[in-house]
């Protein structure tokens, strides 16, 4: 009787999967072309840009896989770094995922279901909507509420949302396919001057929002401790969870370049609503935006799910964060919620977007780049620990990674330096913040 509690008790492979496709396919795929489109404009490198991510991404669910299994505990690269580095080091991990590595995206996510949402709301109702920090705040009280609930009601709202996300997700590209008759004239073939445009420093920091959109493929290794065999789940939920997305942001960015000018996105956020105007024309587009908006709760409500039981580890690691580790009947860190949400709300009414995605995406960059180097470390240090997983095609993953992170790192650091070093100080502030909370234990 004891042991079938514990199998309920866990969340399930297939919410595992969830999780990461969720925490993938949300604001970054359908705002970040605009910002692609002021520096780059060919559509070979553009759909290289997300081609890159994609493998990139995959490398990194390879190592990821591979350290979950040896090490499987909740709390993502605070696990990890910790046990592979040091203490100090997980801390300033952990730290910098508790403050933007899921508040800033859940508020980016927020607001851009409510960018989507009002429009389409003024459009179909004929009167003024609630602007999209009012909109952004209610989902997310809304889900916090869902996930503080019980763990059978969280894990199947998070796969009945994802499961519609995809639905909604095939069903636009073809309605969009099918509506347009004559496409945009972009070129998808390589032409002269893509080889030297790929190569350039715009490519690179380019990358930046890139590598955001796909950021979330290792959403799964922050709830390792709660899911059923997570040695031989977790890895599949890892792999399998991020090859999918990388064919779905293909298949969008095609979409999305074929059926609207590349004039009419620049600079622009909402891309899913332009494309849908210019498909389906504005009573079209109204609708369409509705549903996108509704596309994104699932991202929101995953990094809610995902994101708290960073701070539950710190707090059951450290006292002076004790309260972070106060959960309910179910198990649910209702505390780490509760702190996780009113982070967001303060990103959602305090800063901008495009800062928040530069500044989140240097943050965890960073982490995750130690992260995949740590699979280095520990097969050197650690030879005989017991690795149900190991990295496919090893030594070739780590080593594209850190090659394309490095790059990207570099060149933000170099073009947006303001972000890169608000970044590098909030994680000095993480390993100061770790130096006194040993002191005081």
């Amino acid at each position: 009787m004891q042991g079938a509690l514990a199998i309920a008790a866990k969340f399930s492979a297939s919410t595992a999967g969830a999780v990461v496709v969720a925490n993938m396919i949300g604001t970054g795929v359908f705002t970040s072309l605009g910002f692609q489109l002021l520096d780059i404009q060919s559509g070979f490198p553009l759909l290289m840009l997300w081609a890159v991510g994609g493998v990139v991404a995959l490398c990194g669910a390879f190592c990821y896989a591979e350290l979950a299994a040896a090490l499987p505990r909740s709390g993502g690269e605070y696990h990890f770094l910790s046990h592979i580095y040091h203490p100090a080091l997980g801390f300033a991990a952990g730290w910098v995922s508790a403050t933007v590595g899921f508040a800033a995206p859940t508020a980016l996510a927020a607001i851009a279901f409510g960018a989507y949402l009002g429009p389409s709301l003024s459009a179909l109702l004929g009167s003024s909507a609630p602007s999209p920090a009012v909109s952004a705040s209610v989902l997310i009280v809304l889900l916090s509420g869902i996930h503080m609930s019980t763990r059978r009601g969280s894990g199947g709202a998070q796969r009945w949302l994802t499961g519609f996300k995809m639905l909604l997700i095939a069903g636009f590209c073809g309605a969009v396919w099918w509506r347009v008759d004559q496409g945009q004239p972009v070129v998808f073939r390589p032409v002269a001057g893509d080889g030297a445009l790929i190569a350039s420093s715009a490519f690179a920091v380019a990358l930046i929002y890139v590598n955001y959109a796909y950021a979330g493929w290792n959403a799964a290794t922050y709830l390792t401790g709660e899911i059923e065999a997570p040695q031989r789940n977790l890895p599949r939920a890892l792999v399998l969870g991020t090859a999918l997305v990388a064919l779905t942001y293909l298949l969008l960015n095609f979409i999305f370049l074929y059926a609207a000018p590349i004039s009419a996105m620049q600079g622009r956020v909402e891309i899913g609503y332009i494309v849908a105007e210019r498909a389906f024309g504005a009573a079209g587009a109204a609708f369409m935006g509705a549903l996108l908006a509704g596309l994104l709760i699932s991202t929101v409500s995953a990094m809610i799910l995902a994101g708290p039981r960073v701070m539950q580890s710190i707090g059951q690691d450290f006292s002076a964060f004790r309260l972070l580790a106060r959960a309910n009947r179910q198990g649910l860190p209702v505390a780490a919620i509760g702190v996780q949400s009113f982070l967001a709300l303060i990103f959602i009414w305090t800063a901008s977007f495009e800062s928040i995605l530069v500044f989140a995406g240097f943050s965890l960059g960073l982490c995750t780049f130690l992260a995949v180097a740590g699979v280095f470390v520990l097969r050197r240090r650690q030879p005989d620990l017991p690795r149900p997983y190991r990295t496919t095609a090893y030594p070739l993953p780590p080593l594209i990674y850190l090659g394309i992170t490095g790059w990207t790192l570099f060149y933000i650091l170099k073009e947006r330096s303001h972000e890169a070093w608000m970044g590098l100080l909030l994680i000095a502030a993480g390993i100061a913040c770790h130096r006194l909370c040993r002191r005081r234990t």
